[in-house]
């Protein structure tokens, strides 16, 4: 640990929390106050486009300004989108709160890049790891942001989730207040522009590719299946939202918590067999789909989804960042984030058209096919790498 990274895992616990609140209340609100049922993950699948066009923002924006002002600039943005937010709910405006959360997927994007910030304060051999740290506050943000949110929820009186938006416009204001103690690490940081490979030959490179798709498709099938849950569960189930807000905590936490040793597994075995690994977890959760829907069912269900993306999103995370120069990193980085956050949104808002149309079930049967595109991915940039 240096200063650095403390401050990024401080700043990662708090901003964070808008994540999993997004996940536990957008499709809710949306349900009660959208025109059309199957728009109800529609806030959540914008908050998730807002983080696609907010990655290309966020590397161009900070190649300019600096990681530092950056961050500040995207903790106050955050803040202010959480309080139109609850205006949105105040004043029961669907549209509103869509572009409310657009503004916080936004916010979103830069937080994303807190695990390239971290990669760049250490040494190559230590930076699995380091993605490993900083993704590992996800837990605390997991228990914080829906705990706050269910606690704060009738602040305003007749007024449900207002209160949950106003707590959670406190929470990702904190990093603020810790950035100003953040050292901006390189000098190709400020005032840098976009050099290096084209975008086209920065994909053509097969380990540059095989990153790319474990944490775009890794993230869509998690995504996919997280944001139907809350619907599938609570709307189409019947089960309290209490068992609902559990299985989303527990799941959240499941995704960060393998981050304890996730850096030293890749470091022992590579980062192909942890991608291995994360796509097995993925097939466990299809599996456990053709059980009948309870609440341990779930529960099990989104314990592996969250392990499977943890290995196939750090491993992917980690890869990346070897395969592009100093002078080309926010050109990659963007792309990156730009692909993986695009297919989340994918996800995302498919998930809440076809859990109406179709059920679980069918929901984890979609996602066999990008399971198998991850593995001969990883296995054509293997089989390359060795000849």
């Amino acid at each position: 640990m240096n200063r650095n990274l403390t401050v990024l895992t401080l700043s990662q616990i708090f901003s964070f929390t808008a994540a999993p609140v997004t996940v536990f209340l957008s499709g809710i609100i949306g349900s009660q106050i959208s025109p059309l049922k199957s728009l109800s993950t529609l806030p959540m699948s914008i908050s998730v486009l807002g983080i696609a066009i907010g990655a290309v923002i966020a590397s161009k924006l900070m190649s300019i300004i600096g990681r530092k002002l950056g961050f500040i600039v995207a903790s106050i943005g955050n803040c202010l989108a959480s309080i139109i937010a609850a205006y949105s709910i105040f004043i029961q405006s669907f549209y509103l709160f869509c572009l409310a959360n657009f503004f916080i997927g936004v916010g979103m994007a830069f937080t994303h890049q807190y695990r390239f910030a971290a990669a760049e304060s250490v040494e190559k051999n230590k930076i699995p790891r380091a993605i490993s740290i900083i993704l590992l506050g996800g837990i605390v943000s997991a228990i914080i942001g829906p705990a706050v949110a269910n606690i704060s929820k009738d602040l305003i009186e007749t007024y449900m989730y207002v209160g949950s938006y106003l707590a959670l416009s406190v929470l990702t204001f904190l990093p603020t207040i810790f950035f100003i103690f953040y050292t901006n690490t390189s000098k190709i940081e400020i005032n840098t522009i976009y050099a290096g490979r084209s975008y086209l030959k920065l994909l053509s490179q097969p380990k540059y590719l095989q990153a790319i798709i474990a944490s775009a498709l890794g993230y869509a099938i998690m995504t996919f299946l997280m944001t139907g849950t809350p619907l599938s569960m609570h709307v189409m189930e019947g089960m309290s939202l209490s068992k609902t807000s559990i299985v989303i905590q527990i799941h959240v936490a499941c995704m960060f918590l393998p981050s304890l040793i996730t850096g030293n597994l890749i470091k022992k075995f590579g980062h192909s067999k942890i991608m291995y690994a994360g796509s097995i977890l993925y097939c466990i959760t299809v599996l456990i789909s053709f059980f009948d829907q309870s609440f341990f069912n779930y529960m099990f269900a989104l314990i592996f989804l969250g392990f499977g993306w943890n290995f196939l999103f750090i491993s992917g995370t980690s890869l990346l960042v070897l395969t592009y120069k100093e002078n080309e990193k926010y050109r990659a980085q963007g792309l990156n984030d730009f692909i993986v956050y695009t297919v989340h949104a994918l996800g995302s808002l498919s998930s809440g058209v076809l859990i109406v149309l179709t059920n679980w079930k069918i929901m984890n049967i979609i996602c066999i096919p990008l399971i198998i595109i991850i593995i001969l991915t990883v296995m054509r940039a293997d089989s390359i790498s060795k000849k």
